[in-house]
């Protein structure tokens, strides 16, 4: 699978699938990554462009596996120290990113943000996932940790947030402390890596397009009805090879 910012195939999914079956769209993201969050808008701005339907699975990605649960210091401490940059280019860094975010209806408010360990988060979002409540889990961590000011690498703070959302507080404690889905974590690291994935967001479409970053409506509408488009050859090549062989 290819790694570009329009798109790339991969190897082909199954050609009993028709085109007006549902379109899976697997997405690599990570709770703490600011264009994660834009780029989740921009891919629901471009489904909303396409006429058909689309299932979305969020994967693990973690751009930081090494920071702290609680990390001492803000956003521009934590990037200048991580990066290497003055603290001024790091505050002119986030002030773009912050304006591309609210270009997409996202308020980004760094000066709240709580730098943190991301894996817990993650647990939970399986944790979400496993109780069909996995979309709603990422936009509510999402809100949380960039818009809101809250902890998201905490146990506590995350069962909070779950309660939020309707999932039983305790259980998701339980679940948590138990590290219960932490071996699926690790799987979707490790597939990113067998993808090559290196950043994100990074969307896998149909298991045949990858599309990297946050990118235009368009470019996600675009590879949908690529995909479409696509599933209709494979049944007319099959239905054509078909006939073949009955002759």
């Amino acid at each position: 699978m290819t790694d570009t910012n329009t798109t790339s195939k991969t190897a082909p999914t199954t050609s009993t699938l028709t085109s007006a079956d549902p379109i899976k769209v697997d997405i690599w993201s990570d709770v703490q990554c600011p264009w994660c969050y834009i780029g989740k808008r921009k891919f629901e701005a471009g489904v909303e462009l396409f006429d058909g339907t689309v299932e979305v699975e969020y994967h693990s990605f973690e751009l930081s596996p090494d920071t702290p649960v609680d990390y001492v210091g803000n956003a521009v401490d934590y990037l200048s120290e991580r990066k290497g940059m003055p603290v001024d280019e790091v505050q002119k860094m986030l002030e773009n990113v912050t304006a591309i975010a609210a270009s997409v209806g996202l308020d980004y408010d760094y000066d709240s943000v709580h730098q943190t360990n991301t894996v817990i988060s993650h647990e939970l979002l399986h944790y979400a996932k496993a109780h069909g409540r996995q979309l709603d889990m990422k936009e509510r961590l999402l809100k949380a940790y960039f818009i809101d000011g809250r902890h998201v690498g905490r146990i506590q703070d995350l069962a909070d947030l779950a309660a939020e959302i309707g999932l039983d507080r305790d259980d998701v404690v339980r679940s948590l402390t138990e590290h219960e889905h932490l071996s699926a974590v690790k799987a979707d690291v490790a597939q990113a890596g067998a993808y090559g994935i290196q950043g994100v967001p990074f969307f896998v479409i149909d298991g045949r397009y990858g599309i990297s970053g946050a990118q235009d409506p368009t470019t996600f509408a675009q590879a949908l009805n690529q995909v479409r488009a696509d599933r209709t050859a494979d049944r007319l090549a099959d239905g054509s090879a078909n006939d073949n062989s009955a002759a």
